[in-house]
């Protein structure tokens, strides 16, 4: 597929206004775009051999789901979090995770989801700080696994230490830190880590291209015509700049950015003439 295909399969579901059928089908239009050398039929016949395999494990006793696509997923096909090269632009490509099976935890995380879904099982991602996790529906209940560490449940006393790592100080666990995700925000997450990792590269124009990807899945999203639109500014493209800021005026009028945002577009028009 090559990334114009892979962008107008985008724009399709952006316009469909609603979830993307196959969350890692969607997945892997992004990783068509990001690396458009890579290898997409051997990938899209990886996911359908875990679907498969995942199918086979539909009866077992809900207790026991976790520790089943933990032996599936970390066990058989050895997928893990990436720990040495965490930052490598890879990590968040779906292609590339599943060739080299290493990732960042939303990016393995959407190979969990799509294997217990496969099962027939319920699963979504868990909006962790700075650290995605799945959710696995079972008895009673749900569980948090950690993708990034081979499907490990992570204890209240584990999750605490992780936030207190990226806080700084002792945060108690609160019902708003394990919000479930739609999968069109799990995508963001996932294409965000690329973005952040192209702009501390220095990459402006690579992390712009990013959230232009990011728009066509959802065209609505108000904070990344803000981003595009300064992105642009910074880059000198100006007549872009004004189409975005103004799209995201109308997408978000009278916000406490507004006067902010009118300046900016004044001051691109003005370097116009």
């Amino acid at each position: 597929m090559t990334p114009e295909a892979a962008r107008a399969a985008l724009d399709r579901l952006g316009a469909a206004d609603a979830e993307p059928p196959d969350l890692a089908e969607a997945a892997l239009l992004f990783a068509a775009i990001d690396a458009p050398g890579a290898d997409l039929p051997p990938a899209r016949a990886h996911l359908a051999a875990l679907a498969a395999a995942a199918a086979e494990l539909r009866d077992i006793a809900p207790g026991a789901r976790a520790g089943a696509l933990a032996a599936l997923l970390a066990g058989r096909h050895g997928y893990a979090g990436d720990a040495e090269t965490y930052d490598d632009l890879a990590n968040a490509n779906l292609i590339r995770v599943i060739e080299r099976r290493r990732g960042l935890p939303v990016a393995l995380g959407i190979l969990w989801i799509h294997a217990a879904r496969a099962a027939g099982w319920r699963a979504w991602g868990i909006d962790f700080p700075a650290h995605f996790l799945v959710g696995i529906a079972g008895e009673g209940g749900a569980v948090a696994v950690d993708p990034f560490a081979r499907g490990h449940a992570p204890s209240p006393a584990e999750l605490s230490a992780l936030i207190e790592r990226i806080a700084g100080r002792t945060v108690g666990l609160q019902p708003g830190l394990f919000r479930r995700m739609r999968d069109r925000e799990v995508l963001l997450r996932l294409q965000n880590n690329i973005k952040v990792r192209r702009l501390k590269a220095g990459d402006l124009a690579g992390a712009l291209a990013c959230i232009e990807d990011m728009l066509r899945l959802v065209p609505g999203a108000s904070a990344l015509w803000h981003e595009a639109g300064l992105a642009n500014r910074r880059l000198g493209r100006h007549r872009a700049a004004i189409a975005c800021l103004e799209r995201f005026l109308a997408l978000a009028p009278g916000g406490a950015a507004e006067a902010e945002v009118r300046a900016a577009i004044a001051e691109s028009r003005a370097r116009l003439n």
